[in-house]
């Protein structure tokens, strides 16, 4: 009867290491041995003494399927991927932000550079009117 035990609390085990590595993994755990015990309802003491195999089959299974790109705990999963969306959203604020102060001062310098060639015409037509009165006249439109 121990063998047969023995036996079904095994493919308990086993059906739970599919379990959280397929990734419905219920509320509350995570894809640990902890939570492995949890689903299998095998005390950690029984797994790390009877099953030590089977403790390092999850651990060697979850070590590769990282190892692949594949987050088996989609809370982690989520939790990464945001991480990464944050990182990429702080450099683009970070470059808009270079960018606005840029066209700033690039905003700034034109309207120096064009008050000033304003005060240029100013004075140029004024000395033209000066030096050539009624030699320019306004084209009225008709």
């Amino acid at each position: 009867m121990t063998s047969e035990r023995q036996v079904h609390t095994e493919a308990r085990i086993r059906a739970a290491i599919d379990q959280l590595l397929a990734g419905t993994i219920p509320d509350g755990l995570k894809c640990d041995v902890k939570s492995l015990c949890v689903l299998a309802q095998v005390p950690r003491a029984t797994l790390y003494r009877a099953y030590p195999h089977l403790k390092a089959e999850l651990e060697d299974r979850l070590g590769k399927a990282r190892e692949a790109g594949h987050q088996p705990d989609p809370r982690v999963a989520r939790i990464e991927s945001l991480k990464a969306e944050v990182t990429a959203l702080r450099e683009r604020l970070s470059n808009a932000d270079a960018e606005i102060t840029a066209l700033t001062a690039f905003k700034s310098q034109a309207l120096s550079q064009l008050s000033a060639q304003h005060e240029q015409i100013v004075i140029l037509r004024e000395e033209h009117r000066a030096t050539s009165p009624g030699t320019v006249r306004l084209i009225s439109p008709r």
